[in-house]
Parts: structure tokens; C-alpha cells; sequence
């Protein structure tokens, strides 16, 4: 045998014990043989605590850096339709884009429970690779911990996202006025079904998939379809769902909001499952979805561009935006009448994230 040889670690049948996270060899062999290996890119590839970026063109011609983080915590690990691994990427990388950014790299550090199979581990890096590579976002830099079993939850995931704005374009949530239009890209509430019918091994006669994704490149057809300044607003309704997360824009804009229940999409497999739950849709988590605040002179525009993309097909005009000094979110039913969607009260779905 050679002197240096090193046995393989078997991803298999073994489980992640505390000297894959005391800094030594085993947790440089983890390094190796499982992160380097499954995110290999130039930069990670660098090998030091940090990695060294070139300067974005954006930031040359007087754009800004943005930054988001995000901590995700979901249970069970592994739903319909994503992973924990996936969820990380996406969720990070879409909330660099909801400021009209362009996402460029993302860090990642993982909190693993001792004993956690590693061939679960594996299969949560590998999907995350897979969904970084696939929205065009490397995770350049990253760190690796092991706490005693019992005290985590088999893995935690803690991400940072970095990306560039042009110059002179400012997206934000204060930024909604009277009279613009509110559009939503998709379906609501598929996600935070989809875990929880995981979570409570519900079945349903039709999958219920998460529609967890990465919005970067729809947003950017967006942007790239009205004139600038035209989009006001861009969020995406994860916890809370649509109702928090509307009601967080029309408080930071001193603005309230009209919207048409006949107008926001559920499908009939979540609307029937979310009855059976007793959950009302609208507060519902969401991975792979967009509001979109515009101008209304740039409205159908701006939904043409939605619907041209694959994660938009379900996009509709939801609502507009109102003038009012208590910011109410108000909504007209399906039955004639119309009534208040109010912040969610206390915790609907724990874990979703």
C-alpha cells in the first residue's frame, strides 16, 4: 500500500462524524471528494478561505454591488419538485434578481448533524451544484461544520448571493405608486403544499411538485422588455406567501392595493389539498415566483415577457395599486364582494424554507 494512500469515503454506507468537521484530514477529504468536487469551478478551485473576483463591467460603468443571504432550514430535506441542495440556490439567487440584478456568485456553508448518511449529503451537494450550475451562478467559497447529534437537524444551509445592478436602475419595495399594475408570474401555493404533503405523507390522486427555481433569466426578460425604470417592484411571496408579501410592499410604499381573486392562479390539485388542510393559498410559501409592480403604460408589455418565458406561462395581472393611508390590501371575491387580506397571523407552515 502506498504511504499516502487514503482510503475513499464510502458515500454509500457511512455517516458524517465529528472529525469531518474538526479541520483535519477527514475534513479535508470531505472538501475534496464531495464540495470541490461536486461545485468545481475556477474559483473555488483557487483553494484559499476566500476567492478572488474580477470586477463585473456593471460595477466599471458606475452600477452597484448587491448582496442577499438566506438560511434554509426546510424539513424534509427532500420534497417533490427540489431539495434543500436546489431550494438553497434558488432562493438566494432570487433574491439577488427581485433587485434587478444579475446574480454572479454565490457562498455557501453547511451545517451538518454528526451521523447524518452521507449518502444523503452527497445527494443534497450534488443537487445544488446542479441547480447552481443551471441558473449560471458558481458557489465560489464556502465552509463546512459538524455539530454533535442531537443538537442540529441533519443539515442546515446558510447561503450569501452577490450580483450587479446597472447604473441607474432602482428596483425596491418602496417604490409602488397609485396607479401601477400589479402582475404575478405564476401559480401560487405549489410549494408549501408540496412539503407539507411530504412532511405529513399525505397523498394526493395528482403529484403536488414544489415549484421551486431560479428566476434570473425571467426576470431578465422582463427588464429587458419595458424601458427602464418602467418595473417599480420585484418580490418574490415565499414565507407568508402572495398576502405577507403584498402587504410588506404596500407598507413600505405608504400605498394600498386592489387586487382580483379571479385573476391569481391556483391549481385545482392545491386549492383541493389546501382546503383539506385548512390553508388558505394566498399565505402559502412559494420558491418560484415573482411579483412584479410596473408602470401601467408597461403592463401588457411587461406580461408578454413573462408569458414568453417557460416559468411564466401562468403569469396574470393581478391587481392594481391604490392610493390609501391605511395600506390595505384589499381584494374583490369571486362571489361580488371584497374584503381585507391581512398580514399572516402567527406561523401557518414552520420549516417551509
Amino acid at each position: 500500500m502506498k504511504k499516502d494512500y487514503q482510503r475513499p469515503i464510502d458515500f454509500k454506507q457511512g455517516r458524517v462524524d465529528m472529525t469531518h468537521g474538526a479541520g483535519g484530514r477527514a475534513a479535508a477529504q470531505l472538501v475534496s471528494e464531495l464540495f470541490a468536487r461536486a461545485f468545481d469551478n475556477e474559483f473555488l478551485a483557487q483553494g484559499n478561505d476566500g476567492a478572488l473576483l474580477p470586477v463585473a463591467p456593471e460595477l466599471v460603468d458606475g452600477g452597484k454591488l448587491v448582496m442577499a443571504c438566506d438560511g434554509h432550514v426546510v424539513s424534509p430535506i427532500f420534497f417533490p419538485g427540489g431539495d434543500l441542495g436546489s431550494l438553497a440556490v434558488h432562493g438566494t439567487v432570487n433574491d439577488v434578481a427581485m433587485l434587478g440584478a444579475r446574480p454572479l456568485y454565490l457562498s455557501a456553508s453547511f451545517i451538518i448533524e454528526e451521523g447524518y448518511p452521507l449518502a444523503d449529503l452527497k445527494r443534497v451537494v450534488e443537487s445544488m451544484a446542479a441547480a447552481s450550475r443551471e441558473a449560471g451562478v458558481p458557489v465560489v467559497t464556502g465552509d463546512t461544520k459538524v455539530v454533535e447529534q442531537g443538537k442540529g437537524d441533519g443539515v442546515f444551509i446558510a447561503t450569501t448571493g452577490v450580483g450587479v445592478v446597472p447604473r441607474g436602475r432602482v428596483i425596491g419595495g418602496a417604490l409602488a405608486r397609485p396607479g401601477d399594475v400589479v402582475l404575478l408570474s405564476g401559480s401560487i401555493g405549489d410549494h408549501g403544499v408540496a412539503v407539507l404533503s411530504k412532511r405529513e405523507s399525505l397523498d394526493f390522486e395528482t403529484t403536488i411538485e414544489s415549484d421551486s427555481a431560479a428566476l434570473n433569466t425571467l426576470v431578465a426578460n422582463l427588464l429587458a422588455a419595458v424601458p427602464e425604470g418602467a418595473v417599480h417592484v420585484l418580490r418574490d411571496p415565499t414565507r407568508g406567501g402572495l398576502a405577507t408579501t403584498l402587504n410588506e410592499i404596500t407598507r413600505q410604499s405608504g400605498v394600498g392595493m386592489l387586487l382580483q381573486e379571479a385573476a391569481i392562479v391556483v391549481k385545482p390539485q392545491v386549492d383541493a389539498a389546501c382546503e383539506l388542510l385548512r390553508l388558505d393559498p394566498l399565505y402559502v410559501a412559494n420558491e418560484g415566483k415573482f411579483i412584479a409592480v410596473v408602470a401601467a403604460d408597461a403592463a401588457e408589455a411587461a406580461l408578454a415577457a413573462i408569458h414568453d418565458h417557460p416559468l411564466g406561462r401562468d403569469a396574470a395581472r393581478i391587481g392594481v395599486v391604490i392610493a390609501d393611508d391605511h395600506h390595505f390590501v384589499q381584494m374583490d371575491t369571486r362571489f361580488g364582494g371584497r374584503r381585507v387580506v391581512d398580514w399572516l397571523s402567527g406561523e401557518q407552515l414552520p420549516r417551509i424554507c
